[in-house]
């Protein structure tokens, strides 16, 4: 008897070949029978008719940081009401786990490093996660049967580093025992089931105590060492950001990338390529390290975002501005004095000329000011202007764009929130962005979902994305683009038996209305542990989503069930080699 038999779905299978309609039964967690709508016998405990709606396998997240969140969320929201079953984690070199067991301060360090780096709500962490593992695979086994969506992790080069080095793994360079124990460590935590390697060279990760994380101070032969010790595990793979991964790479970033990759004999991804006409030697450059790494045996695969991703921003709290070259030090002066500072015409001009400086980077997309939307306010100077764009407010009151923002700001004392309108939602962007889709070493994703959660809201893109080729831009037909948000993030992890509508494959599996399928706008909900905020955005047109067979969400809705799987190395994925 089958468990389940969804009726005259439309099946997008996830290979990219032509819809059919078809009766997918499921049982045991499997996908049982795929057949001609009307002709399955076999009899089902429930059923549905589907007739209209798509089916489709679950959507593979290639890039989040749930690492904390699926303790007290279990059901990664938003991500799987919008479809995604399975998400990758412990990215960009940041992993709660190892820890070790003689230093308890080290969990401290690691959870300000968290807050800090990632944007993640420290009281979240400090209360809504046990911290009661010490090894990677203790962490590993924390999860386990207590998670509603597929869950597989890399472990974390700041983490080994700190277990090994204590207090000098910032600033440090370990001895070559030190380095034969981080070894030894990555070792173990992959033979417990880790993805593989992932660390972070950019310069815009720094810890609680605002120093470079750990990683950014490793030198090549380090990272060539780990990456080496990748090669000897099934299934793994490495993650890695250096600081040209915000704009351009320069020529010892794209070798190193490329050394590592080669070294492990298995592909390197990193994030998030941005795609900007007004940019137009960026795409090239960013994916000459893709062809840089052939050439050495690797493979460099670059994720890139299919939508806009919707950033909630303030002058009160660490951004994206920060991070500007000459920003940092204004923004980080007390309210008071920030304040001050910031209504000083000159260290406005000179803001405003790092903002349209080379070294800037990609944040020069965020820096036309004008363009910005007026969020929540909280004073009665303020009243009226939510909604509003600062162009337009600052051409009535006769000022310029950013100092009319800086006003609006003071007048909240810096509380205000902001809404920046990328520059790059042009014709020709988004005509660049389908013509690099094609590319075979580029992958949609880089959400980054579980982190900076009252910032940004990325873990809609599945159901966005989808939208706006089945109603909006149509970049891409349906079948092609279900196939780039499960069968290819599903082959680069080598992941076993997911990603497809297939007999005895995995029941992950999304059904949706394509009429009516999308992301809703993302707004501040305080629903995290100590009620800290995050931004949440409801999924649109998604009927239901099961996860081993499960059903996990009905009308947008947490069923409560929580069938999902620690997906470890080896067991859950195979080796995708770089030849």
């Amino acid at each position: 008897m089958l468990d389940h038999l969804i009726k005259g779905a439309t099946v997008v299978d996830g290979t990219g070949t032509p819809s059919y309609t078809a009766d997918v039964g499921i049982r045991d967690g499997r996908i049982a029978v795929v057949a001609p709508a009307g002709t399955v016998t076999e009899e089902a405990r429930t059923s549905e008719d589907a007739t209209g709606l798509v089916l489709a396998p679950g959507f593979v997240d290639p890039h989040t940081h749930y690492d904390a969140q699926l303790f007290w969320d279990p059901y990664a929201t938003p991500s799987l009401n919008h479809g995604v079953t399975t998400v990758a984690g412990g990215n960009c070199g940041f992993t709660l786990a190892p820890l070790h067991p003689e230093r308890p301060a080290d969990a401290d360090y690691t959870r300000r490093m968290m807050s800090k780096v990632e944007g993640m709500s420290l009281v979240a962490l400090e209360e809504g996660a046990p911290w009661t593992w010490h090894s990677f695979g203790d962490y590993l086994d924390a999860l386990e049967g207590r998670i509603a969506v597929n869950a597989g992790f890399m472990v974390g080069h700041c983490a080994l580093r700190r277990y090994v080095m204590g207090a000098d793994a910032v600033g440090g360079q370990p001895t070559p025992r030190q380095l034969d124990e981080m070894l030894a460590l990555l070792h173990e935590a992959m033979d417990a089931g880790a993805w593989g390697f992932s660390t972070t060279q950019s310069t815009t990760h720094s810890d609680g105590d605002g120093r470079p994380v750990a990683s950014r101070h490793a030198g090549p032969e380090e990272l060539l060492a780990l990456s080496r010790a990748v090669a000897a595990h099934e299934g793994t793979q490495i993650e890695a950001i250096v600081a040209g991964c915000l704009d351009q790479f320069d020529d010892d970033e794209i070798e190193l990338f490329a050394a590592m990759s080669a070294a492990a004999g298995r592909p390197l991804n990193w994030n998030v390529l941005t795609i900007d006409a007004a940019v137009p030697e960026r795409v090239p450059r960013q994916l000459a390290a893709a062809e840089r790494a052939r050439e050495t045996g690797g493979r460099i695969v670059a994720l890139t975002m299919p939508i806009l991703t919707p950033m909630n921003m303030s002058l009160g709290t660490f951004c994206a501005l920060n991070l500007i070259p000459g920003w940092g030090e204004i923004l980080g002066l007390p309210v008071p004095e920030r304040i001050e500072r910031l209504r000083d015409p000159h260290v406005r001009a000179e803001l405003l000329r790092h903002a349209g400086s080379k070294e800037a980077g990609v944040f020069r997309r965020l820096t036309d000011f004008g363009r910005y939307v007026i969020g929540d306010t909280y004073s009665p100077q303020n009243e009226g202007l939510t909604g509003r764009v600062v162009e337009d407010i600052a051409a009535e009151r006769g000022l310029e764009p950013f100092a009319c923002m800086v006003e609006i700001c003071a007048n909240d004392r810096l509380r205000t929130v902001l809404w920046p309108m990328p520059t790059d939602n042009d014709p020709a962007s988004w005509a660049l962005r389908a013509e690099t889709w094609q590319h075979e070493d580029v992958l949609l994703g880089g959400s980054d979902a579980g982190a900076h959660l009252d910032r940004m809201c990325g873990a809609p893109y599945t159901t966005r994305f989808l939208g706006d080729c089945l109603r909006g831009r149509k970049l891409v037909g349906l079948e092609q683009a279900v196939k780039m948000l499960t069968d290819d993030p599903a082959q680069l992890f080598g992941l076993r038996e997911r990603g497809r509508i297939e007999e005895g494959w995995h029941a992950d599996l999304v059904l949706f209305d394509p009429e009516r399928i999308d992301a809703g706008k993302a707004t501040l909900v305080h629903d995290l542990p100590g009620d800290s905020p995050r931004l949440d955005s409801r999924a649109i047109g998604v009927t239901a989503v099961w996860v081993n067979g499960v059903e996990t969400i009905r009308g947008d809705v947490v069923t409560g069930a929580v069938p999902g799987t620690v997906l470890r190395s080896g067991r859950d994925t195979r080796t995708v080699s770089t030849k």
